[in-house]
């Protein structure tokens, strides 16, 4: 076979390495042009070079292998920039999460702690229209939205308007162990029909030390941070799920900046707590 590479030769052409070459060959990335049937060497044309330099630089843009055989076997032009199209997006989506978890931890490294203002509720029973499953803390921010939006759209549906902000109850196995119950709910005092995922329910009684967290969910941490150190210097924790009421949020405005959660520590009342 003219013009051909042996696997070492194409490994120093292309910098890959031949352990990745030969798997290339086994998932049917990158075939060798030639396989003795007796020996099993493997041989490289030289027009494979660009092909493989395509896939080095693509594996440095972190795309996955069955993303990378799809660009190199789509159809026609058109389909193979969509293709790149949507994994730079999602490149550009991951730097400014990164970015974002920089300047929170150089803040958080810089400033400390944000001076914040404890606050308390006594939450009466209340009736509500309620989705609730068990959730893994992963999957628990896309879970709530979809959530949300059922609750919204089945509310609307049967002619109810929600008592106040939607709220949400996260049992302490969801923290601890990574997977526990979550409901999300609105307060609503009509009669609730139970439609999909959505049940009639009651939101129990609770006493809650509070404290309003600002801006979008990924830094949520910090107030329940500085709300838990509270409760353990100045309260009486009792146990009960962990609440939440999303004073503002993404169906009020798309302005993350802009969003309001009032977090809810379940404690033992005193005469200093104040009704909600």
């Amino acid at each position: 076979m003219s013009h051909a590479l042996t696997i070492g030769d194409f490994s120093k052409a292309t910098h890959l390495s031949v352990r990745t070459l030969r798997h290339y060959h086994q998932i049917g990335l990158l075939e060798p042009a030639d396989v003795d049937p007796d020996t099993g060497y493997r041989r490289y044309a030289a027009v494979q070079i660009p092909a493989a330099q395509v896939i080095r630089r693509f594996r440095a843009l972190d795309m996955p292998l069955d993303d990378i055989h799809a660009v190199l076997s789509a159809p026609d032009l058109r389909s193979r920039d969509q293709l790149i199209a949507a994994h730079l997006a999602r490149m550009e989506a991951g730097l400014a999460r990164t970015q974002q978890a920089v300047a929170s931890l150089r803040d958080l490294l810089e400033h400390g702690p944000a001076p914040a203002t404890i606050g308390h509720r006594i939450a009466t029973a209340t009736p509500a229209a309620a989705i609730s499953a068990q959730v893994g803390v992963a999957d628990v921010l896309e879970w709530y939205q979809g959530a949300l939006g059922e609750l919204r759209a089945t509310l609307t549906a049967q002619g109810l308007r929600p008592d106040g902000p939607p709220g949400g109850m996260f049992a302490d196995e969801l923290f601890a162990q990574e997977y526990g119950r979550a409901t999300v709910f609105f307060a609503c005092h009509g009669r609730i029909r139970p439609m999909g995922r959505v049940t009639a329910t009651t939101v129990p009684a609770a006493d809650l030390a509070t404290i309003v967290h600002a801006g979008p969910h990924d830094e949520i941490d910090r107030a329940y941070g500085t709300l838990a150190a509270h409760v353990a210097d100045h309260e009486v924790a009792v146990d009960g799920p962990l609440r939440e009421y999303y004073l503002v949020g993404s169906g009020d405005t798309a302005d993350a900046a802009a969003w309001r959660t009032e977090i809810g520590w379940p404690v033992f009342a005193t005469g200093t707590s104040a009704p909600a």
